[in-house]
């Protein structure tokens, strides 16, 4: 049995703290003070005081007792509660609770987490042979950090606490449930539009047009009707789809096989129709009030994608999200028409008025085609009275361009034109127009900084479009069926108002060469305007002598050649790989010199040459005959292209690293047209 004392030592601590002591002492001896003086003045008076304070303190002292002992009981019956709680919740609670030591040995297991192992005898066994994918979370998890895994049919929030050696696995399979349902229930807006209806139906009697209208209503309507989609035709050409991400995703499954459907079938019939198409949705990372007119833009704008790219293909994206695409196999077919290079040619000729300074830039590291453009728009320029600067970078000039520049130096008006990036820089004023040729990808031009410094952005190109553009230029002309940016900037000559200005000698020369590099001497996607724009350059004076001259190698470029192809690599398909070495660099232009001459030989329809750039980087040079479409290979590696000619630079430590995510890609995509 505890004395009083012991009771008073197991008291709470709030309650034997020292203010608690000492006021308590400080009453006593204020009362025997008080009884001391009431002795002294009158004893009576002293005597009840005393037979008062003793009755007071035995109150005190049994009320103090009785308020000890329940006092105890209740902390005792308390411990005990929560004790028996604690072990109830161990046994009971859903959350799943494993310790093992230091080698891994299962110690313990409550019987939540017991009833997920197909074995009942684990106690005492190797975690990494009871269950390897729990080890393998264990590995990989940081210690206190909740992951998300899925095991045994189901998804867990897993903890592992690796200091105390602890596992800790909640079932969280419902609330994923109801978040997958929500995910698949979000709203998507697609735009449909028939790339090349007006140019077909053109050329059909009112019975064939009426019958090729049906026909694609009725593919397009079946199509949306299996798939559980509202369609709504607004247009001759243009449709717009209303569903959810449950049937985007099974459309993402199926790859868009109806863009393939109505191509084929059309073109059996004579008159092959391709549709391009952009869907968007509210990404479900951002919480926020679902807006259907920011989907709807972006859907316009993955469409605008979609055709910029060529046509005949399906771009998915939302806000937040690199966007997914599908089709795009094709060889984009000519749209443009001679009404729009008039258009194009007068916009840019009002652009050039309303601006103060012009200035022209394409790619690092440019080829014949970017100077040629370049001094394409600077003549364009000329021809409206204003004044144009062409922003280069000596150091990233090849063998060729290095030629080039020492013809234009000869032009003491072209020279004065050239400056460096640190001066455009300095001279760009929000009231200056920039104009992009051969390029559209701001991350790759010889100065990006340029485009933060003005609104005012013009783009030229000729290849297929990529995610990367810049924010709302005021003009773009981009086509992919062009052979190159340099016939493109040709048509636009004969529509300028003032042709007092003549496109000289060295100008229409560099440009010419750009046509014949891009098309390697008119084999690769070349059409019928891309021999009307050479013959309108040859006119103007342009050297097909000077040409073969700046385009000669050296000796040395060509036992370089020699060194890569040496290492050639033929896997399936026809597809053949060359690299460099690892502490060697190697210009652009022999890469891509080297991958043009890997096409001539038998038994190779792709080729890919990888090899350490001067700037550090690792580059990827990608050609194909056109029966492959190595822009799709590229883009995977964050690059892009043509179908037939594209590249990529990775941020990789060695070139072997660059080898095996390219040989990756090849395994996992089909090339195939």
């Amino acid at each position: 049995m505890k004395t009083k004392w012991e009771n008073i030592r197991h008291l709470p601590s709030y309650l034997r703290t020292n203010v608690m002591f000492y006021s308590i002492l400080g009453i006593i001896v204020m009362l025997f003070i008080v009884l001391v003086m009431a002795f002294i003045i009158n004893w009576p008076l002293g005597l009840v005081l005393l037979i008062v304070y003793l009755i007071i303190a035995g109150i005190l002292y049994f009320t103090v007792e009785d308020v000890i002992e329940k006092t105890n009981k209740y902390i005792t019956d308390l411990s005990y509660r929560v004790h028996k709680g604690e072990q109830e919740a161990l046994i009971k609670m859903p959350i799943g609770m494993l310790l093992y030591n230091d080698e891994e040995d299962i110690q313990w297991v409550n019987p939540y987490f017991q009833k997920y192992f197909d074995t009942k005898e684990i106690l005492g066994r190797n975690l990494k042979y009871v269950d390897p994918f729990l080890h393998q979370q264990v590995q990989l998890a940081t210690s206190g950090k909740s992951t998300t895994i899925k095991w045994k049919k189901k998804q867990f929030q897993f903890v592992a606490q690796k200091d105390i050696n602890m596992l800790y696995l909640i079932d969280i399979t419902k609330y994923a449930q109801i978040e997958e349902k929500y995910k698949e229930e979000q709203p998507v807006i697609g735009q449909i539009f028939i790339d090349n209806f007006d140019e077909i139906s053109q050329s059909l009697n009112d019975r064939r047009k009426s019958n090729l209208n049906n026909f694609v209503t009725n593919q397009l309507s079946s199509w949306a009707l299996n798939n559980n989609i509202y369609l709504k035709r607004f247009d001759d050409d243009r449709f717009v789809a209303f569903l959810n991400r449950k049937q985007l995703s099974k459309l993402e499954q199926n790859k868009f096989d109806i863009i393939d459907k109505i191509r084929e079938t059309t073109a059996k019939q004579n008159y092959p129709l391709t549709l391009s198409m952009g869907f968007s949705y509210n990404d479900q990372q951002v919480h926020k009030v679902t807006e259907y007119d920011e989907i709807a833009s972006y859907a316009q704008s993955n469409l605008d994608l979609a055709l910029g790219r060529g046509g005949d293909q399906v771009v998915v994206r939302a806000e937040n999200e690199e966007a997914r695409f599908y089709g795009g196999k094709t060889n984009p077919m000519e749209k443009r028409t001679r009404v729009r290079s008039r258009m194009v040619s007068q916009a840019l000729e009002d652009l050039m008025k309303e601006s103060d300074q012009i200035f022209i830039m394409s790619h690092e590291y440019p080829d014949m085609d970017a100077i040629g453009s370049c001094l394409g728009i600077r003549r364009i320029a000329r021809m409206n009275s204003k004044k144009a600067y062409i922003v280069v970078d000596p150091s990233q000039y090849s063998n060729d361009i290095t030629k080039l520049m020492d013809e234009i130096r000869k032009d003491d008006e072209i020279s004065s034109s050239l400056i460096s990036r640190d001066q455009a820089l300095q001279m760009t004023t929000a009231n200056s127009l920039v104009v992009l040729v051969d390029v559209h990808r701001p991350s790759i031009t010889v100065e990006p900084k340029l485009l933060e410094k003005t609104n005012k952005i013009v783009i030229i190109d000729h290849h297929r479009r990529g995610q990367e553009f810049p924010k709302n230029p005021v003009l773009v002309y981009i086509e992919p069926y062009a052979s190159s940016s340099g016939e493109l900037i040709t048509e636009l000559f004969e529509y300028q108002s003032n042709d007092e200005e003549t496109i000289r000698k060295i100008e229409a020369t560099a440009i010419l060469g750009g046509i014949i590099v891009d098309t390697r001497n008119f084999t690769l996607r070349t059409g019928s305007r891309t021999f009307d724009a050479a013959s309108y350059l040859k006119s103007c004076g342009a050297d097909t002598i000077l040409i073969q001259r700046l385009l000669k190698e050296n000796i040395d470029s060509y036992l370089i050649r020699s060194h890569l192809l040496a290492t050639l690599e033929q896997l399936d398909d026809n597809i053949g790989i060359v690299h460099g070495e690892e502490n060697k660099t190697y210009k652009t232009v022999v890469a891509a010199q080297t991958a043009d001459m890997m096409l001539s030989m038998e038994g190779i329809d792709a080729s890919f040459v990888v090899t350490k750039r001067e700037d550090g980087r690792i580059g990827i040079s990608a050609r194909s005959l056109g029966n492959k479409n190595v822009q799709r290979v590229m883009e995977k590696l964050g690059g892009g292209g043509h179908l037939s000619n594209a590249a990529t630079q990775l941020n990789v430590s060695s070139v072997e690293e660059a080898l095996a995510q390219l040989k990756e890609v090849l395994t996992n995509m089909d090339m195939k047209l």
